[in-house]
């Protein structure tokens, strides 16, 4: 069986949501999620779509917006940036891990690991990854492919740092839950996926 080509792939449907009071009141510009589109167009060959949200600093509404990427968009991967922090209104990850149904912990691990190289307080960040599958989608058995949610920092030079780290696996968790075949641009790394 050959692999699919980037011309052969449909559209990825990619959510990315920015969590910020200030961005969604308008006070502040937001630059995590272009930001995010940007790294994305830099490491994808494979056609993608973005479908972006700015949400304020509210679990209910960060849960709805991830709920809507999810399942009404048909997102495959969703990026979110913001509220990773333990500042009190700091909410991305317990509204991530209340909509999906599988933790995945290495994402978090991983992304702090490389950020405590550039500075200590990347401890204090909260970031982690989820799989909200299609099961928990539609209520009933499984339809359709599941979606991965992956909490950043709020920085744009975080973002990178921990996409860098962790975006050579995002292919394959795709695989796994049924989404699109996602190709790379391989003069940045190539994506693992393990030879069958």
């Amino acid at each position: 069986m050959t692999e699919p080509t980037p011309s052969d792939s449909q559209a990825a449907r990619i959510g990315i949501l920015t969590v910020s009071d200030r961005a969604a009141r308008g006070d502040y510009e937001d630059r995590g999620g272009p930001a995010i589109r940007e790294y994305l167009r830099e490491v994808l060959e494979s056609p993608f779509e973005p479908v972006a949200m700015v949400v304020e600093d509210e679990q209910r509404l960060i849960e709805a917006a991830l709920e809507a990427l999810c399942d009404r968009e048909a997102c495959c991967l969703v990026v979110t940036t913001g509220g990773t922090g333990p500042a009190e209104r700091d909410v991305t990850p317990e509204a991530t891990l209340a909509v999906c149904d599988k933790e995945m912990p290495g994402f978090g691990e991983l992304m702090r690991t490389v950020s405590l190289r550039a500075v200590p307080t990347a401890i204090l960040s909260r970031q982690t990854a989820a799989v909200r599958s299609a099961a928990v989608k539609t209520g009933e058995e499984a339809v359709g492919h599941g979606t991965l949610v992956v909490n950043l920092p709020g920085q744009p030079k975080a973002i990178a740092e921990c996409l860098d780290a962790v975006f050579p696996a995002i292919p394959y968790c795709i695989d796994l839950i049924g989404g699109p075949y996602l190709v790379t641009n391989e003069k940045r790394w190539r994506a693992f996926r393990p030879r069958r």
